[in-house]
């Protein structure tokens, strides 16, 4: 069976700025000197993942989180780790990133609407046919701007 492509809409992997900012390799210096900054971290965690490095960008994302981000870079944070998990195989792990959003409740429809598409797929990854099926009505529910059933 083959399986469609997972949603990388510019909202789950783009950072606030709408860019990756720096390399890998730049953004390194800044850790170094601000190992708290999780900003830094959540920037190459990006920037791994952009270059396909996504073990690494799990990791950093991993860490950014631990720190603490704001809302809104939290919910992309979650969205880009799953994203790079799906493409780790870590489909158990990329389920709970997708859930993380969808729990934190964000007001903008669209990331919602990614967040149940991509859970759906990474359920559907996984022969989890049932789940998925209820994660792709409240997509559709959420793109017709229907009130959520669950």
């Amino acid at each position: 069976m083959k399986f469609p492509k997972f949603k990388q809409g510019k909202i789950v992997l783009k950072d606030a700025m709408g860019g990756y900012r720096g390399t890998a390799i730049e953004i390194s210096r800044i850790i170094m000197e601000e190992p708290g900054n999780a900003e830094a971290w959540y920037n190459r965690g990006n920037a791994w993942s952009s270059c396909g490095e996504y073990n690494d960008a799990v990791r950093d994302y991993t860490m950014a989180l631990k720190i603490g981000l704001r809302f809104r870079e939290a919910i992309n944070a979650y969205g880009n780790r799953g994203m790079a998990r799906v493409e780790t195989g870590d489909l158990d792990g990329a389920i709970n990133d997708f859930s993380e959003i969808i729990d934190r409740k964000p007001k903008n429809s669209l990331i919602l609407h990614t967040a149940y598409q991509n859970r759906a797929l990474a359920r559907e990854k996984k022969g989890d046919i049932v789940f998925a099926a209820g994660d792709r009505i409240e997509a559709c529910r959420l793109k017709n701007n229907l009130p959520l059933g669950r």
